[in-house]
Parts: structure tokens; sequence; C-alpha cells
């Protein structure tokens, strides 16, 4: 704080002498008046054009002359001697003179004139530095000092009631609160608290949220700090910043030290090509020296964040450093029901509306999805200029979120919007009549996104594995819009690329990985794909003959052969039900579960609802025509074929 004061007045002062300086300069040449030559001057004298003179002595023997002419103007010059005979001219032509001494200049004066220059370019050199540090606290000299921000009880209003979705980790975390609140009831029975908590969990799932809750719960110093903040262009300031906000954290023990994104710092040593030294690498050892070192840091507690534990250092996850590791996982349906229910607290929702519903719509979603889709509900819900948030603005906004904005201004052509009809009906028989295949929530023409319709199946819960005669079925779901359109429309679009790409990916990794097929058995056969910066092998590792990858590659093609012609004989033998299908989209543009249980069963599809959200427990998945995204965050359900 004093160095923050004494730069600011500093940076003053120096402004004040500039501008005074300029004024003062300004203030003299204004009021000299013209200078004329001497002999001019006793010109003007002896002519009678003088009024008055002064004459004023200005160093090193000169003299200098000030004259008020008789019409008001005033002129200037210098006598390198005194002349004698000046005065006798000056009464022989009644001017009025008047002698002053030299003026003594001010040492302040004469100091800030002369050391004004040298204070100037020390400003703007404290200028500069402070920009090349990013304005950071403390001054010019403040490179080492810790950019973590304290947060007391009075600015940190979040709890764990505001936490909702990952109450296995809640429970893991409330230990660090009670230690600090009572550390005698662990210490009796010999118990000591970890040091390090490293909350791991893919984006979007609360870890952040998390640890601003334990600050607001445990009534101690937070000092939270990104791991981006402590590297900067110099060499030392991020091992330096680790040892000043550690010895920050010792003075305020007992405490808790938050470090968010810590991959930032913490990637495993040794990465990368080459060698020399690493300011990284010096910041991450500082680290672990500090949090388990010669020195014991009693009561200083640290977390991290980190949603890649697999490129952290091995020496930062062992016991005694971060001795515990909470996974914050993608939460089930009834912690999105719970945390729909913090969220919908905040904005004004209608009698319709029913958290359970759109929990189990949405399934694979973070708590960061869920806060984004209440949103978009509200921002729905204002475009109409309604009063409340409705179940259709929340089905509207599930819609972009997970199939794409609408693009309802781009102009289709007949033929290509027809061919699009029967492209999404191909996946949606398909997807119906296949057996372990998530339920057709939704077919649609409208383009959405990147892609120029979707097919969107919601499955009825939460899926944590998959299972060979559910992958083929969604191969064969994959190939139905292909199929569909060389059967009906004798052509074949790139709409299908992304589909075709998912499909071999799938059965690739089904003969690969998973072990799913007889001929080669349970045994990865896989290759090696460990990135070079991130520490892993800087080559490849095929460990498999060229014999195998044949065996492998026939193995592929024998699975998606099969499923093609499974899909296409669906598709054959139920022409009838894909025409009223195709019909139905060019007609309505969009069909429901219901309608497709319509067709289905052999019926005329019913006339379109308002909204399509009362398909009551939002059960199903989604799948999107030709180059489309494919859906949820996690890789659970969400299909857009």
């Amino acid at each position: 704080m004093n160095n923050q004061w004494f730069s600011k007045v500093a940076v003053w002062l120096v402004i004040a002498l500039v501008l005074f300086t300029v004024f003062n300069q300004f203030n003299r040449t204004a009021t000299a008046g013209a200078q004329i030559g001497y002999s001019d001057f006793l010109e003007e004298v002896r002519t009678n054009r003088i009024a008055a003179v002064t004459l004023q002595e200005s160093g090193s023997g000169a003299t200098d002359i000030r004259a008020q002419t008789t019409d008001g103007k005033t002129l200037r010059t210098t006598a390198t001697y005194l002349d004698r005979g000046l005065v006798g001219d000056l009464i022989d032509n009644d001017v009025k003179f008047d002698v002053k001494p030299r003026e003594e200049q001010s040492i302040l004066m004469s100091i800030l004139l002369s050391w004004g220059p040298m204070l100037l370019l020390i400003g703007v050199w404290i200028y500069f530095m402070r920009q090349m540090q990013g304005g950071g606290k403390g001054g010019a000299f403040s490179f080492g000092k810790s950019k973590a921000r304290m947060l007391d009880e009075a600015n940190n209003t979040t709890t764990f009631q505001d936490v909702a979705g990952c109450d296995e980790a809640k429970e893991e975390v409330k230990e660090l609160v009670d230690f600090l609140k009572d550390p005698q009831k662990f210490q009796k029975l010999g118990g000591r608290i970890p040091r390090g908590v490293l909350l791991v969990g893919p984006p979007g799932t609360g870890k952040t949220l998390l640890a601003k809750a334990i600050a607001g719960e445990a009534k101690v110093p937070f000092f939270s700090i990104s791991g981006s903040d402590f590297v900067e262009m110099f060499v030392g300031v991020g091992a330096a910043r680790v040892r000043d906000m550690f010895d920050q954290a010792k003075k305020n023990a007992p405490c808790i030290i938050f470090i968010d994104e810590i991959d930032a710092v913490g990637r495993h040593r040794g990465a990368g090509l080459g060698g020399g030294n690493d300011e990284r690498e010096q910041t991450l050892n500082q680290m672990l020296v500090e949090m388990d070192g010669f020195e014991t840091n009693v009561g200083v507690i640290v977390m991290a964040a980190t949603n890649r534990p697999d490129i952290l250092d091995p020496a930062l996850l062992r016991p005694g450093r971060f001795d515990r590791q909470v996974y914050v996982t993608l939460p089930d349906v009834r912690g999105r029901e719970q945390i729909l229910n913090v969220h919908t607290r905040k904005v004004p929702i209608g009698q319709d509306i029913r958290a359970d519903i759109l929990a189990r719509g949405t399934p694979g979603f973070s708590g960061a999805d869920l806060a984004n889709l209440v949103n978009e509900a509200a921002l729905f819900a204002a475009r109409r200029s309604a009063r409340v948030v409705e179940m259709v603005d929340f089905e509207k906004a599930k819609d972009k979120i997970m199939m794409g904005p609408e693009r309802k201004s781009m102009v289709m052509p007949e033929e290509e919007r027809k061919n699009t009809a029967y492209h999404e009906s191909g996946h949606a028989l398909v997807a119906r009549l296949m057996p372990k295949t998530d339920p057709v929530h939704k077919v649609t023409v409208i383009p959405r996104g990147r892609a120029l319709g979707v097919t969107m199946q919601l499955p009825e819960g939460d899926r944590y594995s998959l299972d060979k005669e559910r992958m083929l079925s969604t191969i064969s779901v994959l190939f139905g819009g292909r199929i569909a359109e060389e059967v009906f429309m004798n052509q074949m679009t790139t709409g299908a690329s992304n589909d075709f790409e998912r499909a071999t990916q799938l059965a690739r990794d089904m003969v690969t990985r998973y072990g799913m097929t007889n001929e080669l058995g349970p045994m990865v056969y896989a290759e090696n794909e460990g990135e070079v910066f991130l520490g892993r092998s800087v080559t490849k590792q095929v460990n498999v003959s060229e014999q195998t990858m044949q065996k492998v590659d026939r193995e592929i093609r024998k699975i998606i052969d099969e499923q093609y012609s499974i899909a296409r004989k669906l598709i054959e033998d139920n022409q009838d039900k894909m025409h009223i299908m195709a019909k139905a989209l060019l007609e309505w543009e969009t069909i429901d579960a219901e309608q497709i249980d319509d067709i289905m069963s052999g019926k005329p599809p019913r006339a379109p609802k308002d909204w399509t959200s009362t398909n009551a427990a939002g059960v199903n998945g989604g799948s999107g025509s030709g180059g489309a995204p494919s859906g949820n965050p996690d890789g659970t359900p969400v299909t857009v074929v």
C-alpha cells in the first residue's frame, strides 16, 4: 500500500513540475516585450519616444533594460556593460528610470530547473515499468509479490446451500471446514487434515463454486489465485510469487489457498522438446517445496482445481502434497433437478415448470449447462414480453442448446429440402426399429447450427457404459440417412459425412479398444497417441504387426457392412412409413415423438402442438443431419446424426 501511494505521489509531483516550468516560461515570455538592439534603443531615447526605463543587472556584468514607449508598448534590450552615458541621455530627454538590484533565484527553483529533466525521466521509467507488469499492485518493484486475492466473510456470501448436484464432493470438503473450526476434534485421535485437496472434474461441474462455498462456510482467510498468475515474462517471478503467497498464508493461518486451473503451472516436468531452464518448472518446484518441504505449513490448506489431472506432475499428486482428490462429476438426474431448483430461484417461473421433467430431459448437462439453459429460457420469455418463464421457453432453450440455433432465414431449394426430409426420416425410422436405441424425441428439417436437419434422441436415464448391441444399433442409425437418400432420392450427398466419420470411429473403437470381436479377442490394438508437449513419448509406439492391422481393418469393414445392410433392409421394408414421415416433415418442418408414434402404428400423424415438451419424461437423445456436431458434453447419449 505504501509503495503504491509513493508511486502515485511521485507521478503527480513530476506532472506538477512540468506544468510549473511550462507556465513559468510562458509567463516570462508573455511579459518580456519586443527585443530590439541597443543602438535602436538609444535612438528611441534621443527621439523622445521612451517614457520610462527600468535597469536591472542580470549577471556576468550585463544589464537588462526594459523600456515603456510613449504609445504604451514594451521594449527590451541588453547591454553587455554598464553604459555610464546612458543615465545622462535619459535625464536629458526627460525619461523616468529606475535601477533594480539583481534578482536572486530561489534555491528551490534552481533545484527544480536543474533536476527537472532527470525527475521527468524517472517518472516515465516508473510508468513504463508498471505497464510492463500489467499495472500490478505495489509499484514497479513488486514483480515477486503474490497476486492472490484475499476474501473475508463479508465479501463472500456463497455457502454450501448454493452448491447442488455434487453431494459426495461436498461431504469430502466439509471435513476441511470442520477441521478449521474445531481442529482438536481430529487431533485428539491422531488424525491429520489433508494438506492439499485437488478438485477434479469436467468443465462446468462447479469446482470453483465449491471452493467459494468452502470459503463462505469456513469463516477463515481465503486466498484465491489462478495458475496463470504465477508466470510472467521475467525469469524467477513465478517462484517468488509462490514464496510470497505462502508467506502471506502463514501470517494469516489457519487459512485456505485456492489455485484455479493449476495445470497452467503443474504440468508434467520434462514435457516438450529441447532443454534449458523452464520458468514454469521453477515455479512448480517452488510450489512442491512450499507444500511439503523442510518447513511445515501448519494450518495452511491448499486447494486446487483442474479438468486435466492426466497432465499434472506426479510429485504434485503424492500424499503430503495433494493428499486427497475430490471428483466433481457431471450430475445425475437428481443432481440436475437440485441444480435447476437453485437457478430457477433467481427467475420468475410459471406454474407449469417442473424441474424433474427438465432434469430427465437434459442428460449429460453440467451445472454450467443448466445455468445456461435457465438463462436462455429467460431470454426467450423476455422476447415474447412474458411476465414469467414458462415450459415453452425451456423447451425452446433446450432445442437451441442441444441442436443449435434455428436458421429460418436460410432458403433451401425444394430438392435439397426433400432430400433432408428423407435423410432425417431414415435416421428416425431406424432408431425406432433397432433394439437398444434411445427414443426419438424430435425430428426437424429446419437448419440448426451447422446441420440442415436434426433427429434428436433423448435417453430414458443416465448411462455410464455402452454394450455391444447398443453400439451396433447406433452405427445402423447413423447409416439411416445416407440409405434413405439412395433409396428414395437416387443420389448421394455430402450431408452424411459426419455420420460416416462417427460410425467408422465407433466401429474402430469396438475392435481396437473394447475387444468386441471374436477373431481378435480382448486385446488393445490402438496405437499410442501420447502428445509430446504433455510429457508423453516423442514417438508413437506401434505394438501390432501389419498382418494384425489388416485383420483389424477387415473386422471394422465387417461391422460396417453388416449394420449398413440391416439399416437398408429396415428402410426398404417400411417405405410407406418413410413417405408419410417425409411428407409430414415437409409440411410441418418439425414432428415430435407422438406424431412419430402415429406414423409407426399406421395412423395419420396428428397435427403439431404449440410446443412439444409434454413428452413428459423428457426421455430422448439427438442426431443431426449432415455434419452436425454430436451433442452432449460428456459423450452420453445425445446423438446428433
